[in-house]
C-alpha cells in the first residue's frame, strides 16, 4: 500500500510539472478507455440584437480506444450516437430515425479525433495546430485548431485534470471540452465521475437500428 501511494503522488508531481500538451500526449497513450456522465451548453450567436440561445442537455458518455465512442443524450430529449470502429450511428428516439454515415469519412478533423480515434500525439499533429494553454480553473489546457480550413470546425479546446485508474495510476482525465465552429456557435462539455481505463468492451459500442425505425445510409 505505501509503494502503490509512492507510485501515485510520484505520478501527481509529474502531472503537475507539465503542460496542456503533455497531458493530451499521456491521454491519447495511456488512457484506452473512459467512461462519465456530461453536460453540454450550445452556445449560438445573438442575430438583429436578440440574446444568444443556449441549450442545455446532459447525458453519459463513453469511449474505447482505438476508435470507438457513444454519447447517450437522456435529456431534454433521448438521442444516441454511436461510432463502432467502422460507422457513426445518430439515433434520434423522438423522430424514430437513425443516420449511419462511414466513420472514417465523417470523423477526421473533429473533436472525436482528439478524445478517442488517434492513437498518439504525431497522429494528432497531422490533423491539427496543438498548442499549451495556460493553465485556469484547476485545469491544464491545449488548444487545437484543424489544418483543414474547409471544414465548420474552427478551434477545440480541452482542460484536463489529474485522476487515478482502478490500479491506482495517476493519469489525465479530460474535464472540458469546448467546441467553436465557423458559425460563431460555441458547445462546451462539461464532464463529470470520470472514470479512467475502466473494463469496456466492444459489445457496448455496437448498435443495431429497433425494428420499424427509418435507416438513411449517408
Amino acid at each position: 500500500m505505501k509503494q502503490l501511494l509512492c507510485l501515485v503522488l510520484s505520478a501527481c508531481c509529474a502531472l503537475a510539472q507539465a503542460n496542456g500538451l503533455q497531458s493530451l500526449e499521456r491521454f491519447a497513450a495511456r488512457v484506452q478507455s473512459g467512461q462519465a456522465a456530461f453536460t453540454q451548453t450550445v452556445t449560438a450567436p445573438s442575430r438583429a440584437g436578440s440574446p444568444a440561445r443556449v441549450k442545455i442537455s446532459s447525458g453519459t458518455f463513453a469511449f474505447l480506444r482505438p476508435g470507438r465512442f457513444r454519447f447517450d443524450y437522456a435529456q431534454p430529449f433521448a438521442q444516441t450516437l454511436v461510432a463502432d470502429g467502422e460507422t457513426l450511428w445518430m439515433y434520434d428516439h423522438d423522430l424514430q430515425q437513425v443516420t449511419a454515415r462511414k466513420q472514417a469519412s465523417a470523423l477526421g478533423n473533429t473533436p472525436a479525433a482528439l478524445i478517442a480515434s488517434a492513437p498518439d500525439l504525431r497522429a494528432l499533429q497531422s490533423q491539427f495546430v496543438l498548442i499549451a494553454a495556460p493553465d485556469a480553473n484547476g485545469l491544464q489546457w491545449v488548444q487545437a485548431t484543424p489544418l483543414a480550413t474547409d471544414g465548420q470546425l474552427r478551434s477545440v479546446r480541452m482542460g484536463f485534470r489529474l485522476a487515478a485508474d482502478a490500479t491506482g495510476q495517476a493519469l489525465p482525465t479530460l474535464e472540458v471540452l469546448q467546441i467553436d465552429d465557423s458559425f460563431g456557435q460555441r458547445s462546451v462539455l462539461t464532464f463529470a465521475q470520470f472514470q479512467v481505463n475502466p473494463s469496456l468492451s466492444a459489445a457496448g459500442f455496437r448498435f443495431t437500428p429497433p425494428a420499424g425505425v427509418d435507416v438513411l445510409q449517408q
